[in-house]
């Protein structure tokens, strides 16, 4: 008789219905008159399609190589070398304009990016994603941003950003690449570099990001040689039951007591955030030299 197998070829999968090279096997009991055909055919693979034994071929995107997620991770971070590095910001697609969560993480943006002068990054894909990339050109500093194809469950009809310049985004075909393209967003390389990582409210592409960046600052792999401040914006407490999570984690002894704690700031609100930031930094004693500076330049030219 015949049957159907299923065969994997890296990333291509096979059916079949086989008809060739028929063997005869025995059932344990040796009893005569009862065999089962088993037969096999060889068959060249096709390749970026699944052949099912009817007609039908469904086309699906593959890893065609490791090369190719490697030629991506370069691109990423060549442009995180174009435009410099800052602050990353991790957060759902699908919270819009009308959001109060949007609106907070607008003027977030705005905020962070006239305090601390720097690049600010993201996914750019819609929701806070877009928020943040707002509220840092409102402020007038640059943005740069890793694009993927698919955001909130929606393919993205074209690879285009609706109001950037081409040239300060990459779309990316790769997750792998994204994330890497992130972290090197934020990594401190010398003491004059400020950069921090945002997470705001999100769901489950959101949190796959925190836990891996978060993992990565845990296990000193981040790449970074000065800490990086990870801010998790707990807005209207929604991150209060991730928290409870954690600490029960902490109780069954998976999490070291107060671990968590010393990895990131959890922030209620934008004026926790922007004063944390203040302080990381030190920034408020580097104000105030800059002024005692313009005072003291005034003076001489009176």
């Amino acid at each position: 008789m015949g049957f159907s197998a299923a065969v994997t070829f890296g990333p291509h999968t096979f059916f079949t219905n086989c008809y060739q090279k028929a063997s005869n096997f025995l059932p344990f009991d040796q009893r005569e008159g009862y065999s089962i055909n088993f037969k096999l055919s060889r068959f060249k693979p096709r390749p970026r399609s699944i052949s099912a034994c009817k007609p039908e071929v469904f086309e699906f995107e593959e890893r065609t190589s490791p090369n190719e997620v490697k030629k991506e991770i370069r691109r990423c971070y060549e442009l995180v070398h174009r435009l410099g590095r800052g602050v990353v910001y991790l957060g759902s697609s699908r919270m819009g304009p009308s959001h109060p969560h949007y609106l907070q993480t607008l003027d977030l943006g705005r905020e962070i990016a006239n305090l601390l002068n720097c690049t600010s990054w993201s996914g750019v894909g819609p929701g806070l994603m877009d928020a943040a990339t707002k509220g840092a050109l409102q402020a007038g500093k640059p943005v740069g941003g890793f694009k993927i194809g698919k955001e909130a469950d929606e393919w993205t009809a074209t690879n285009f950003h609706p109001y950037l310049p081409s040239e300060t985004y990459l779309t990316c075909r790769f997750f792998s690449a994204r994330k890497h393209g992130l972290v090197d967003a934020a990594v401190r390389l010398n003491s004059s570099d400020k950069t921090a990582v945002v997470a705001l409210p999100g769901g489950v592409g959101t949190l796959d990001e925190v836990f891996e960046i978060l993992a990565l600052i845990q296990l000193e792999r981040i790449g970074s040689t000065f800490p990086v401040p990870f801010l998790l914006m707990n807005y209207d407490s929604f991150y209060s039951k991730l928290l409870e999570f954690l600490d029960v984690c902490e109780d069954w002894g998976t999490v070291a007591k107060g671990e968590v704690s010393l990895l990131w700031k959890v922030c209620d609100d934008n004026s926790q955030a922007l004063a944390y930031l203040q302080e990381f930094y030190d920034l408020s004693t580097e104000k105030s030299r800059q002024g005692d500076r313009s005072k003291s330049s005034h003076r001489t030219v009176s």
